[in-house]
């Protein structure tokens, strides 16, 4: 249900009870001068301020009277603090990249137990075994001389 254009969009509140507190009062008012504006006469109100209030100096700088710098003690807490959690967070990250390294090595034995010399992080490229006095050759080398051999062979 749309509400109408005529009702105003506190109509709902209109309803709710008010209490009012017994610290709040309204202070007292004096008739001033009037004065007329568009044919209407407009009586002006003035609020006397209690004599009680303090108006705020032309200069503020008298109250600044503390430097607001920190205090030596307080530097020395703040740098002792920064280096203990610096230590802790050097610990932390240490005892946490042992054990992955832990976890690692843990995975590689794992693989090595099944497959002896194997490693995931290197290429896997066959290596001939050694016969009698035969130096290992690389695997490159080896490849050209397969084919010079066969090239001879033919």
């Amino acid at each position: 249900m749309m509400p109408d254009q005529t009702e105003s969009q506190y109509a709902a509140a209109a309803q709710v009870p008010l209490i009012k507190s017994p610290g709040l009062r309204v202070p007292p008012l004096v008739r001033g001068t009037s004065s007329e504006s568009l044919s209407t006469t407009l009586t002006c109100l003035q609020v006397h301020l209690p004599p009680d209030i303090h108006p705020l100096p032309e200069s503020v700088t008298p109250y600044f009277v503390y430097p607001f710098t920190l205090e030596p003690h307080i530097l020395s807490v703040e740098s002792s603090r920064r280096t203990t959690l610096a230590a802790h967070t050097a610990r932390r990250e240490a005892y946490l990249r042992a054990i992955e390294d832990e976890r690692e090595w843990r995975r590689k034995e794992a693989l090595r137990r099944v497959a002896p010399g194997f490693d995931p992080a290197a290429m896997l490229v066959p290596v001939r075994a050694e016969v009698q006095g035969e130096v290992k050759l690389d695997v490159m080398d080896q490849l050209v001389d397969q084919l010079a051999r066969m090239e001879n062979g033919s």
